[in-house]
């Protein structure tokens, strides 16, 4: 099995750490989850700062109340989504690791956002199951940030959740280039790439995505708006 090396350079740390001073200032709650993740035991998996505020953005831009994330870690993205959907939306988190997901309650209890972030746990493709299976109301943005051999299934099941005009973020889709490593047989990037098949195939999204560098290497991300039957075929419905 091939192997995933990150790659860093200090001019991407820099400029990341640059744009950070100048547009994001100082979040004591923010550093401080961090470093109660980092305590806890976590790994140093999380979004950064900077794809931290993209996310909250995007959903405000978007007007997101009801959003969905896979992959909770120690909160970190939950808290900047949380806050974009402010006070009367809803963040649905799912987590693997009883232990992380106790560190993410934790830190979103410290950071306001106990009645808005709820931390759901189990294995995501149970919880996604038996949302659609409860008739779950779809929601407006899905961030995807887990296990990535998974990602396809991941993004089968947001278009199930979703409604016309959603929004679904993939976070980690280059994987420092080894998408087009023909050679590379690691099961992450298998999984990305039957990602990005799935969302060339699927008539009902209009997608793209973005090679990004900085504090966490040489990545990427996608994100897909889910189309209405005019814009793009069949209607999104449950199935």
């Amino acid at each position: 099995m091939s192997s995933i090396l990150p790659m860093e350079d200090p001019q991407w740390l820099a400029v990341d750490h640059y744009i950070a001073d100048h547009l994001l200032g100082a979040d004591p709650v923010l550093d401080e989850a961090l470093e109660r993740a980092e305590a806890a035991g976590l790994p140093a998996i999380n979004v950064s700062a900077t794809q931290g505020k993209l996310l909250h953005l995007l959903a405000r831009a978007h007007g997101s109340r009801r959003v969905l994330e896979i992959g909770t870690l120690g909160g970190y993205s939950a808290i900047w989504l949380g806050r974009a959907v402010g006070p009367t939306g809803q963040v649905l988190t799912i987590e693997l690791e009883p232990a992380h997901a106790e560190v993410a309650r934790a830190n979103l209890e410290r950071a306001g956002l106990a009645e808005v972030v709820e931390v759901r746990e189990g294995r995501a493709v149970d919880v996604l199951a038996k949302l659609v299976d409860d008739g779950s109301d779809p929601f407006d943005l899905v961030f995807v940030d887990a296990d990535k051999p998974s990602n396809p299934e991941y993004f089968a099941w947001a278009m199930r959740l979703t409604r016309p005009g959603a929004l679904i973020v993939v976070d980690n889709v280059v994987r420092h280039g080894a998408i087009v490593d023909e050679s590379n047989d690691d099961p992450g990037v298998l999984g990305t790439r039957r990602l990005f098949e799935a969302m060339a195939a699927e008539r009902r999204v209009s997608a793209t995505a973005l090679q990004t560098v900085g504090t966490k290497g040489y990545d990427g991300l996608a994100v897909a708006l889910v189309l209405d039957e005019e814009e793009g075929g069949g209607p999104v419905t449950w199935r």
